[in-house]
């Protein structure tokens, strides 16, 4: 980082850490650089909406910038014993990264937190509001088009199948997502917009959810042959 470059300047941050990215991490389909990014869009997002809303003390976009753009670059498989542990080991390495770079140490704290705390099986409450925009925007990704497109790019990778073929819906056998993609949606997916920390991330979370919801409706008319 140039000597002469304002440290809290976000753009540069976004610039430095982006070409970081493109040259470390590996291209999950769910989890590339592209889903970081849109990480971090949508939290500067769900940021601004929130300073429109309440008017509070705004958050440091430093450190929303960074945990956005570094909370997955350890990606530990949805199906791996460790996988509780995938957001304390991102953190680990998002600060040895953000430390070479020259990031500001008062803001690593901070960082980590909003890394760790990003995960839904981690169960690490979000204490800071930096936190709760990552989180929040990070959980989007998981509803809506892209929602259903990570999910079913996610079920490629661990061999799922799409559905259960007589019980698409589990009205008559347990929840099975390790197993089937489409029960992934009732385990997990839609359960997501009553864990949103912000009202902005809420309203999104449930207008996804809709849209979630009716393209489940169409899959299930078409496996149907109704459709």
């Amino acid at each position: 980082m140039p000597k002469d470059v304002v440290l809290s300047d976000v753009d540069v941050w976004e610039s430095s850490i982006t070409t970081w990215l493109r040259a470390n991490v590996a291209e999950d389909p769910a989890h590339d650089v592209d889903h970081l990014l849109r990480v971090w869009r949508t939290a500067k997002a769900l940021a601004a909406a929130e300073a429109e809303r309440d008017g509070g003390p705004p958050p440091d976009m430093l450190v929303v910038l960074a945990a956005a753009l570094l909370h997955d670059i350890v990606n530990v498989p949805k199906d791996h014993p460790d996988r509780s542990r995938a957001s304390r080991l991102s953190a680990d390495r998002a600060e040895e990264v953000l430390r070479g770079m020259g990031f500001p140490d008062a803001l690593i704290p901070a960082t980590r937190h909003a890394i760790e705390a990003h995960s839904y099986s981690a169960g690490i409450p979000p204490l800071t509001v930096e936190a709760k925009l990552v989180q929040d925007a990070d959980r989007l990704e998981s509803l809506g088009a892209i929602g259903i497109a990570r999910c079913f790019a996610t079920s490629g990778l661990m061999k799922r199948a799409l559905f259960h073929g007589e019980d698409p819906m589990a009205e008559t056998r347990p929840l099975d997502d390790l197993q089937y993609a489409l029960d992934h949606f009732k385990a997990k997916l839609l359960l997501l917009p009553n864990t949103m920390q912000t009202p902005a991330g809420r309203a999104r979370a449930r207008e996804r959810a809709a849209f979630l919801l009716s393209f489940q409706v169409q899959l299930l008319a078409e496996i149907a042959g109704d459709a």
